[in-house]
Order: C-alpha cells, then sequence, then structure tokens
C-alpha cells in the first residue's frame, strides 16, 4: 500500500456508488509498514529530499470524491500540518508545546521537502481515504508479506458457477493463507539478485577484512542506516552520480552531524569530525544537472509544438505504410522531434518570448546547444585524469549558473524541462513495443539515462552542498569517463581507474558503494513473491522481440501475461512492475493534472466492479446460493523495499 496502492484504493472510493446493491467490499493490505508511506518512510531521515518542489507533489485526482476540485498538495498539507523551515530542518510548530518552539520560516512552494514529510502525507491521505469510504467497503491492514499466489482448483469455478472467477489462495510468510477473488500487484520498488559483481565484491570484502577492517562492499544503499557502519577513517567511493548517490553523499555529512551555513554568500560545511572521504564516479562520469528553480507556477508545463504524442503517431503511420511495420526507430524517427522541440524551448528562452511556430527551424547554433546539453562528452579528449577534472568543474558550475537564471528564463533549463513536460509523447512512441528491438534498447540504456540526468536530478542546493563539501576537502570525483572497479588483492582496497590513451590512473578506496535503483525484472528480481509468480506461470517477462527491457508483460487492460499467453481477468499490475510495456510509472502525480497513475487505476477499478456486479448476478440467480467472495491489491513495497499485498473482498 504504497503510492500505487493509493491510487487503487482512491479509485475504489471515486466509483464505490457503481457498486451493485447489496454488495459489500472488504478490501485486505499486506503491508510491513505503515500504509501510504511505500518507500518513503516517515521514519527515515529527514536529511533526504525529494527532487520535485512539494507544490507539484499531490495524491489527489481533479474533482473527485476525494479532495472535490482539488485536493490537498503535499505543500498544503505541510503547512496546514504547522510544519516549518528552522535553518536546514523542517519542523512542526504546533502551538501546543509538542512541537518546536521555534517560530521558524513559512514552507513555500519552492521548498524540496524530506523524503519522511512524504511519508507522513502518504500516510494521512490514507486515512483520509478510509475515513470517506461508505460503510459497504470497509478496508483490513495485514502487517506481513504475501510470499505466493496459487490460483484455486478448477474444480471450486465449477461448483460456484461458469461465469464465477476461482480466485486465488495467498500464501503470507508465516505459511497462513488468505483467499481472494481479484488481486491488485502493486510492489513498487525491489531489490536485484546479488550479480556476479556483487558476489565478487562481497566475498573481496570478506577476504581481506583482517588485512583492512575498513573494507566494505554495498550493493545498495538502502536503508541508508545501515551505512553508520562505515568508518570515518575511511575512503568511500560512490558509483553513481544521480538522486542515489545524494542520498549517500547526505547519510555521511549531515547524518553524522555535520551542517551547512552561509558566509559572505557562500555556502560552507562545517564537519562534525566524523565524515569520511567520499569519491564519486560512473559510467560517464558526468554530473546530475540541478533542476531550475521553478518559474511555470503550480500546474504550469512546456506547451509542446512539435513532439507531441500526435507528431509520433503520425511517424508512426507513416513507417507503416512504407515498411508495413507499425514499430519506429527512436533515433531516426523521435529524436529530431526531440531536438526540433528543445530548440525551441531554448530560443523562446533566449528571446524571452514565445515565438511563432509556423515556420520554425533550429538553426545550426541551436541544434549545437542542445547537442552539448544532450551529449557533453561528445567531441572531447582527455588526455589525463587532471584535464577530465578541469572539464567536470566548468561544466558542473555552468549548468549551477543556468538552474539558478530558472526554467522560463534559462535556454538550457528552457530546453531541458522538453523532456520532463513532453512525457506523454515518449510514452506515446516507447510502450507496448512501439521502438524496434535495438532502439529499444538505446532509449533504455542510453537515452533515458541522458533524460534522468539533465531533467530529473537533484535540488540545486545538492549541487551548493557539493562544493562545499569539496571546499571542505571532504568529496571528489575519483576518475574518468570509462572507469571500471578492480578489487587490488596486493592492498586489500578497491582500485577505481580510467585509461586515457595509453596510461591509467586510479585512486584506492575502503569502500564501495553501488548508488542506483534497482530496475524490476522477474528474472533478477530477488523477491520469494516474484520467483514464485514467474516459477507458477502466472506472470513472464516483457520481451520486445529479442530485447527485455524490463517488467512484466501485460495486455491493454494492465492484466499479466502468464507464460502460456494466457491473463487472469481477476488479476491486475500496475506500477513499476510494469515499467518495460510502459514508461515512466513511478512518478507521482502533479496537482489539477489527470495523472496516468490515477487514469491506469481508474481502468482496472472499473473492471473490477463490473466483474463484481457480473459475479453477484450469477451469485443471485435463482436456484443458486449465496456466498461469500473476495478480492484483492497485492504486494506493496516500503522503505527497505520490502514486498507487501493487499486483498480486496466482496461479500454477498
Amino acid at each position: 500500500m504504497g503510492p500505487r496502492g493509493l491510487t487503487v484504493l482512491e479509485r475504489v472510493l471515486e466509483h464505490a456508488d457503481r457498486l451493485p446493491a447489496g454488495a459489500r467490499l472488504l478490501i485486505e493490505v499486506f503491508d510491513e509498514g505503515e500504509c501510504g508511506e511505500g518507500v518513503h518512510r516517515s521514519k527515515q531521515p529527514d536529511h533526504l529530499l525529494i527532487n520535485t518542489v512539494a507544490s507539484q507533489v499531490t495524491m489527489f485526482a481533479p474533482c473527485s470524491v476525494a479532495g472535490g476540485a482539488h485536493g490537498i498538495s503535499f505543500v498544503q498539507w505541510a503547512q496546514a500540518a504547522g510544519y516549518r523551515r528552522v535553518g536546514e530542518r523542517f519542523l512542526r510548530n504546533t502551538g501546543d508545546g509538542a512541537g518546536t518552539d521555534k517560530p521558524g520560516a513559512p514552507i513555500t512552494e519552492a521548498d524540496h521537502l524530506p523524503r519522511s514529510l512524504l511519508g507522513e502525507y502518504l500516510a494521512w491521505f490514507y486515512q483520509h481515504v478510509i475515513d470517506k469510504l461508505p460503510a459497504t467497503v470497509r478496508v483490513v491492514h495485514r502487517r506481513t508479506r504475501v510470499v505466493d499466489l496459487v490460483e484455486r482448483e478448477a474444480q471450486t469455478r465449477a461448483a460456484l458457477n461458469a461465469s464465477t472467477n476461482a480466485g486465488f489462495d495467498l500464501v503470507l510468510e508465516n505459511g497462513d493463507v488468505a483467499h481472494a477473488d481479484y488481486v491488485f500487484l502493486t510492489t513498487g520498488h525491489g531489490y536485484r539478485k546479488p550479480t556476479d559483481d556483487d558476489r565478487a565484491f562481497s566475498t573481496f570484502a570478506e577476504r581481506h577484512a583482517g588485512h583492512n577492517p575498513n573494507l566494505a562492499y554495498f550493493a545498495s544503499p538502502y536503508p541508508v542506516e545501515k551505512l553508520a557502519a562505515i568508518s570515518s577513517a575511511s575512503t568511500v567511493a560512490v558509483q553513481g552520480f544521480g538522486l542515489t548517490a545524494h542520498d549517500v553523499i547526505s547519510s555521511l555529512t549531515l547524518g553524522r552531524g555535520g551542517r551547512y551555513i552561509e558566509e559572505d554568500e557562500t555556502l560552507c560545511y562545517l564537519p562534525s569530525g566524523d565524515e569520511p572521504n567520499i569519491l564519486l564516479f560512473s559510467r560517464n562520469c558526468l554530473p546530475f544537472a540541478a533542476r531550475g528553480i521553478n518559474q511555470k507556477g503550480l500546474t504550469g508545463r512546456h506547451r509542446a509544438r512539435f513532439f507531441t504524442p500526435e507528431a509520433v503517431a503520425a511517424r508512426r503511420r507513416a513507417v507503416l505504410a512504407t515498411s508495413g511495420d507499425p514499430r519506429i526507430d527512436f533515433q531516426a524517427d523521435v529524436l529530431p522531434l526531440v531536438i526540433r522541440e528543445m530548440a525551441y524551448a531554448y530560443r523562446c528562452a533566449r528571446r524571452g518570448e514565445e515565438i511563432a511556430v509556423n515556420g520554425f527551424e533550429p538553426t545550426s547554433e541551436e541544434v549545437r546547444a542542445v547537442e552539448a546539453i544532450l551529449w557533453p562528452l561528445k567531441g572531447q579528449r582527455f588526455e589525463s585524469f587532471a584535464a577530465f577534472h578541469e572539464f567536470f568543474d566548468e561544466l558542473f558550475k555552468a549548468d549551477l549558473q543556468e538552474a539558478f537564471r530558472g526554467n522560463l528564463t534559462s535556454p538550457v533549463k528552457a530546453a531541458t524541462d522538453v523532456l520532463r513536460d513532453t512525457r506523454e509523447a515518449l510514452r506515446t512512441a516507447v510502450e507496448n513495443g512501439g521502438l524496434t528491438p535495438a532502439s529499444h534498447r538505446y532509449f533504455v540504456e542510453e537515452f533515458n539515462a541522458i533524460t534522468n540526468r539533465i531533467s530529473f536530478g537533484p535540488p540545486k542546493q545538492r549541487n551548493l552542498e557539493y562544493l562545499a563539501l569539496r571546499d571542505a576537502g571532504l568529496i571528489d570525483i575519483a576518475a574518468g569517463p570509462g572507469a571500471r572497479v578492480v578489487a587490488d588483492d596486493a592492498h586489500a582496497r578497491f582500485r577505481v581507474q580510467t585509461s586515457y590513451g595509453e596510461r591509467v590512473e586510479h585512486s584506492y578506496t575502503d569502500v564501495l558503494v553501488t548508488a542506483r535503483l534497482d530496475p524490476y525484472s522477474p528474472l533478477s528480481d530477488a523477491s520469494t513473491l516474484s520467483a514464485n509468480l514467474l516459477a507458477r506461470g502466472l506472470i513472464r517477462p516483457y520481451f520486445n522481440g529479442d530485447y527485455h527491457p524490463g517488467g512484466i508483460e501485460i495486455d491493454s487492460g494492465l492484466h499479466p501475461v502468464g507464460a502460456t499467453g494466457a491473463v487472469r481477468r481477476n488479476l491486475w499490475a500496475i506500477g513499476f512492475l510494469v515499467e518495460g510495456p510502459h514508461f515512466y510509472t513511478h512518478a507521482l502525480p502533479r496537482p489539477q493534472i489527470a495523472s496516468r497513475q490515477t487514469l491506469d487505476a481508474q481502468r482496472c477499478v472499473l473492471e473490477l466492479i463490473a466483474a463484481i456486479a457480473a459475479q453477484q448476478t450469477a451469485l443471485n440467480a435463482p436456484g443458486h446460493d449465496t456466498r461469500e467472495a473476495a478480492i484483492l491489491p497485492l504486494p506493496v513495497v516500503h522503505q527497505g523495499h520490502t514486498p507487501a499485498a493487499s486483498v480486496t473482498s466482496v461479500v454477498a
């Protein structure tokens, strides 16, 4: 019952009046944590921030039963709950002596709030929905995990009626069994099974522990509390520059008692003395771009002129007409539209006004500017690590300057925001095998990583903090493009190295932290539930031709496709599980916008209610016994990524 499970529950509330007369619905939620929070635990350290301004996050669909016309956004909830900014922290002033006695400053729409507060908001929203449900719908929360899902015997189906489904048995972690007629899989993020590198690095750290007591390997930094085991005498290599890397950096600095202060309009870091030295590297060793100051208001976004769902669909029709295959090539058919749209936003920001669309064509200078944003390493050669280090610093500082100019004033940030605001066009191009397999691989493994780096980066505060930490001598980059890690037996340390021509330069570290979120695949996910669903043939990996981008295969109704190609009409999958056939499933809804998350959940809930009505009609048919039935939304992962589940039951 994380954000995706919440969206299903909210849609049940929205359409509860469609339940047939006399039907009663029991929803059982299986989640070890607090309902609603998912990975956003309210008890996690408050130095971990969300990377979206709080005013652009909500769980309320527009014009809904739950929230009326607009609902309450994350920032509105935080303000109403009494939270205020006190120095670097956000504390609650309740006015009754129970909260902080410091007045602090009001939270603004531009603030990036802690993820712990987001967890509180999500838990509050869950209770808000529960309180609004009619008496015919009841919710029970069971703090356990589902580890297996077993279809009931076909004889059960025949005994009830041919028009009713046989339902499922849910095997719980303690061996108990629950029963359900309908299941929603909303498991969220998970952990990968150990890879060859994971096993090799873990074995290396264990083997040399006697020679280097600080030696350690972390295949994932979550939950971040486990990073407390890292000694302050260590040098820590963090593999990644993205949002997860910033969580690691924050945990090893702010999480250890350090703090930031402003001196002469510059951010300075005051160390606690308990921080290790930190070195960063990644495949390309490029910094994640800082988010530009939001100048678009609560719901404002770039209005696409060229890269639109309609333009992508038109390109698909043209390809189909000439080749007989509707699949398009991202680089040939989509990327030119993306570059043109980015160039348009770039010129508008540069001129400070909206320009005419008719006849617009990017100049060669604008194309070069956009390509420099997307591929800053293009045409670059570095003779040494020092040369790359200088390039990195210039890129980092130039990007930060653009972030302070804002996402309408800065041509760079206006262009990068295009990728965030044209997500529906990307979905039109990518989803459901819309790209050729080779092109799909390029999109997932190359271009999507670029999009994340330039458009979905950290708050600019994090990049300012990086500079302050570097000035304090606590952080730096470890390598350049093409860096690789070697377990060095002779030194009992990890070696991060990069080749510059025929010369290799390296840095030694005691601790290696892999700072990335794992994509979901039933082939690599570590959860028992995933393994059992796959073994029973209830799900199968999604493939576009010979390419597996991740996720499980689903049909147009979000029903998982089983091993034989059959679908179960009483089983749905929503969210990160289907990141592969779908695209960008993990985003939270934005205020006053009908989000993809809400629309997906609504499609499933309406089908569920129709199935309940059909089942009740069959059960109430003359000569048929009235009997109990059940409905279920299933696993949701909270912080720590432990799978859980939700079950819904109908009592006829």
